[in-house]
């Protein structure tokens, strides 16, 4: 289905998701970034705020979009803010529905799935399923049958199937960092040796699993965040708190760290002297597309130093990686390594052989835990 209706909306705010690509496409090159148009915001919750705040300027309906994965962090502005027993703002979101019932997809998704529709109805979101046989007349039939919900305050969705949405512009994402990230974590990979290595969502774990079967190094060293987007750093802490005699090493992404910025101030604040966390900044949500972040402007590693990290530097090259990795290595004090990347993976790049259930029994023996 192509995307005309957008058109009756002036404004929209999202997170970016694969299954929402067309939609995210049209968004950047109609509007780009111009942010009286459109904010890529950092999570779920946030464009919710931002959603709201455009309604309270100019009463008009926002568009909200997210994957499904979200739904979680829109529950409080949804049901606290937008409310109608609050405030009674009303919002259009365009949901990606991931793990849709018996439709084939990666384990994250799959509980997810099953509850997207629940969870709207939870929070008394009247919602439309688009699928690939919806036509563009029953769209325009839903949001006119919406406008008196919307007038009552109330909010509305679109849950998107997969393919359901068409969009002939291809836009093409890149920067101009030199290294990519599958190198970066090859590097690594090296210098952590047979420490405990936690990788966060998306094409970071997914290179990681890929560069140990490479080395037959097994997977035993390495928790793959697979899922729970900007929790990796956090997963980190708990075990470097609870295992003081071993190196923790935690791969982050700058989505990711966007995501939920709030828990460096805790780390800082914690000060684990066993933790480096290295982030690999390109600037953009490449899992899910390439859609930028607002990352590409912001220092991190002074962000970092600000809460708390006892070391904290900013790379670019390989020289400049490798010595930031060695001295993190023998280090004993709290590490942050921002690395700039490029955008881009291989196109023939996998995805973890095994389950879930067995990285985690993997790893916590690993860790000394049977």
């Amino acid at each position: 289905m192509k995307l005309d209706f957008l058109q009756q909306f002036d404004f929209f705010t999202g997170v970016p998701d694969s299954q929402l690509r067309p939609l995210c496409d049209y968004l950047m090159d109609k509007y780009g970034t111009d942010p009286n148009h459109h904010i890529i915001a950092a999570n779920e919750g946030n464009c919710t705020a931002i959603a709201a705040g455009y309604y309270l300027a100019t009463s008009k309906v926002p568009v909200v979009y997210m994957q499904n994965s979200g739904e979680g962090n829109i529950i409080n502005p949804v049901a606290s803010l937008l409310n109608d027993k609050v405030y009674g703002i009303p919002c259009l979101f365009i949901i990606g529905w991931r793990g849709e019932p018996n439709v084939h997809d990666e384990p994250q998704h799959i509980y997810q799935g099953e509850v997207t529709l629940k969870l709207l109805e939870d929070m008394g979101i009247e919602y439309f399923v688009i699928d690939r046989d919806t036509r563009e007349e029953q769209i325009n039939s839903c949001l006119k049958n919406w406008q008196a919900l919307l007038n009552a305050g109330k909010q509305v969705a679109f849950v998107v199937k997969k393919g359901a949405l068409n969009y002939d512009n291809k836009v093409k994402y890149e920067n101009s960092n030199l290294l990519s990230r599958e190198e970066i974590i090859g590097h690594i990979v090296s210098v952590s040796g047979s420490d405990p290595v936690i990788s966060t969502t998306g094409k970071a774990s997914r290179e990681l699993f890929e560069i140990r079967e490479a080395n037959n190094q097994g997977h035993g060293y390495d928790f793959l965040t697979v899922g729970s987007m900007g929790h990796c750093s956090s997963i980190a802490l708990g075990i470097a708190v609870n295992k003081p005699e071993k190196k923790i090493w935690c791969i982050d992404g700058d989505g990711a760290v966007l995501m939920h910025a709030g828990a460096m101030a805790v780390i800082g604040s914690v000060k684990p002297n066993n933790l480096v966390h290295i982030v690999l900044n390109n600037g953009a949500h490449e899992t899910v597309g390439g859609m930028p972040t607002v990352a590409g402007n912001v220092n991190l590693a002074e962000i970092a130093k600000t809460c708390g990290y006892e070391s904290s530097v900013r790379i670019a090259d390989l020289n400049q990686l490798d010595k930031a990795l060695r001295e993190a290595k023998h280090s004993d004090g709290l590490c942050f390594i921002e690395v700039l990347c490029s955008i881009g993976s291989r196109s023939d790049l996998g995805r973890p052989t095994t389950t879930a259930a067995q990285n985690k029994a993997a790893f916590m023996k690993t860790l000394g835990n049977n």
